[in-house]
Parts: C-alpha cells; sequence; structure tokens
C-alpha cells in the first residue's frame, strides 16, 4: 500500500502516461501536476519515483534533453492497474465505515430493546 505521497506522485505518473504504457516526463512536469501545499522538490520527487519502481510500478530510466532532466517511464502490470486498484481502496474504506456505522446502530436498538425488556 502506498502512502500520501507516493499515491500523489504515481496518480502523476499516471495521468502522465494517459493510457500508454510509457511516457517521457521531466520532473517540473510532475511536480506541476502535484499538489503545491505539501511543496515537493525535485530531489523528493525523484527519491518517490526510485521507491515506486523498486515496487514494481514501473520502469525508470534517466536520460538527458538539451541539458534538462528527462524519465522514461514504463508502467508494469502494477503500474496499469494503479487506476483500479486506487477504486477498490476506496470502495473497500467506504465499506468498512458502513458496516462499523451500521453495527453501531444496531447495537444502540437492541439495547435499548433490552433495557425495555428488563426494566
Amino acid at each position: 500500500m502506498l502512502n500520501k505521497q507516493e499515491n500523489e506522485v504515481m496518480r502523476a505518473v499516471y495521468e502522465m502516461c494517459d493510457g500508454k504504457e510509457s511516457c517521457l516526463v521531466s520532473p517540473l512536469e510532475i511536480m506541476s501536476i502535484l499538489p503545491e501545499k505539501r511543496k515537493y522538490t525535485p530531489e523528493r520527487v525523484e527519491a518517490i519515483l526510485h521507491s515506486l519502481e523498486l515496487d514494481d510500478y514501473f520502469d525508470l530510466i534517466e536520460s538527458d534533453r538539451k541539458g534538462e532532466k528527462m524519465y522514461v517511464i514504463t508502467l508494469h502490470a502494477n503500474g496499469i492497474a494503479y487506476k483500479r486498484t486506487s477504486i477498490q481502496m476506496k470502495r473497500s474504506i467506504t465499506f468498512k465505515i458502513v458496516l462499523s456505522v451500521a453495527g453501531a446502530v444496531i447495537t444502540f436498538v437492541v439495547g435499548r430493546i433490552l433495557v425495555g425488556i428488563f426494566s
């Protein structure tokens, strides 16, 4: 499971690839998609990209284009399925919250019924 920063960077990479298996992006292009409130630096983005590469989301090849650092990103199966996995995780969390609320309501109702029966 990805932490919040990894999730944001992976979402940005997924958007940059736009349905293709590979794309050519610069750290500044990735940073332009990321939320500004986190104040990402190019070094931090690079570290997160390397950790996502280790988690087998994509292959990361560093390149140089006219003096600007570029990344060639080739999505793996985990990277291609990122959007679907993220939707499933949101559904799972929503289901757990609904189940918890339903359990609390049922416990309250049963408690009130028992108090009414035994008092």
